[in-house]
């Protein structure tokens, strides 16, 4: 029996491992990330570590000795009583993803991993839970979620408007090689104003980049003056705008002031008083002998989209003027449908005169 009995000096040295060990787990569960709490089998707090502080916003005098039930909503209480069902016969309970309730009441989406505690015995008396906060998770999903569908929409409607220009261009081509060329520069014009989108992120491009985008393949910079207030135009502007654009230029290029030396265009911008957009391209030139504008009873694609397409798209009107040597487009439309949406001063900035650009390089 004697070689049996443990020697008090082994008994002090395990009683310091034991106390040792008590004190890594201690600081390893105070310094988690994680909210890592304990109860027993009647869902009682029992401990509560500092993240499980920052999470819920309960000190740990708070929070030990109080029903675990006031962290979880009302819709979802049934929950613990499942988990608890679980914890006593011993049943594996996966980790999974809920909701629960802050002090300030409010809701945190959060991952929760259950394990039971048991005694020296090997009896289960009660249950540890980690909560981690996926929060930021949540809803970056639900930015993705949302970004997709708006991706979807936007690339359908680029379907709708490719569509409508090889329809309307076909029915206004004399040979296949025509409508290629055509069909292939409209479609890079409505490229160029879908990068300008891309680089702010979809914010809105400026109007004065806008015409710059969409000028600069035809030359002639400096017989082009640009003068109107600073805008930052929301993206169906962007894109219908700069459909009307190519058409003016790829127009004037041919028949215009773009396709002489002594041509010149100028379009101006201004906001009405009563925050009403308008915008003049306003082109004169040596008549071309090629130059058929006079012919108002002419309905080319680019005619459908200076006259309907642009000017229904952003709620507005517009009038077209030709004649050899000559061309005016007017377009008015509410300044709502054009800009950027602004609230406050940055609203009031927008105004009559405000940041005028003038320039004679498109």
């Amino acid at each position: 029996m004697k070689d049996l009995l443990v020697p008090a000096a082994d008994n002090e040295e395990q009683g310091r491992l034991s106390a040792s060990a008590d004190a890594r787990l201690g600081a390893i569960v105070d310094s988690s990330f994680d909210a890592i709490i304990s109860k027993d089998l009647n869902s009682v707090i029992k401990t509560w570590n500092l993240a499980a502080e920052r999470m819920f916003g309960y000190s740990a005098e708070e929070a030990v000795g109080q029903s675990i039930l006031m962290l979880i909503p009302d819709h979802l209480k049934s929950e613990e009583t499942e988990i608890i069902a679980k914890v006593r016969s011993g049943d594996r309970v996966a980790s999974y993803e809920t909701v629960r309730r802050r002090k300030d009441g409010a809701l945190i989406s959060v991952s929760l991993t259950v394990s039971p505690i048991r005694n020296a015995h090997g009896e289960i008396i009660g249950a540890s839970k980690i909560a981690r906060d996926i929060s930021a998770a949540k809803e970056s999903e639900r930015r993705i979620r949302l970004l997709m569908r708006e991706v979807n929409h936007r690339v359908k409607n680029q379907f709708a408007v490719i569509l409508s220009m090889v329809r309307e261009t076909s029915k206004r081509s004399n040979d296949p090689k025509e409508f290629e060329e055509l069909i292939r520069a409209r479609i890079m014009a409505l490229s160029r104003s879908h990068d300008l989108l891309v680089t702010t992120e979809w914010a809105g491009a400026s109007l004065f980049d806008l015409i710059q985008e969409h000028l600069k393949p035809f030359g002639r910079e400096e017989q082009i003056l640009l003068s109107g207030p600073v805008l930052t135009l929301q993206s169906n502007a962007v894109q219908n705008l700069g459909m009307a654009f190519h058409e003016l230029g790829t127009n004037s290029s041919k028949y215009g002031a773009l396709g002489s030396d002594s041509g010149r265009v100028e379009i101006t911008w201004t906001i009405g008083s009563a925050r009403e957009f308008q915008l003049i391209w306003k082109e004169t030139s040596t008549p071309h002998p090629g130059d058929r504008r006079d012919e108002t009873t002419r309905k080319g694609f680019g005619t459908v989209v200076l006259q309907r397409v642009t000017p229904q798209s952003l709620g507005g009107s517009a009038t077209l003027e030709r004649s050899p040597g000559h061309l005016e487009w007017r377009l008015n439309a509410p300044l709502a449908s054009i800009i950027v949406p602004q609230t406050g001063s940055e609203a009031d900035d927008v105004s009559p005169g405000f940041g005028i650009q003038k320039t004679t390089g498109a």
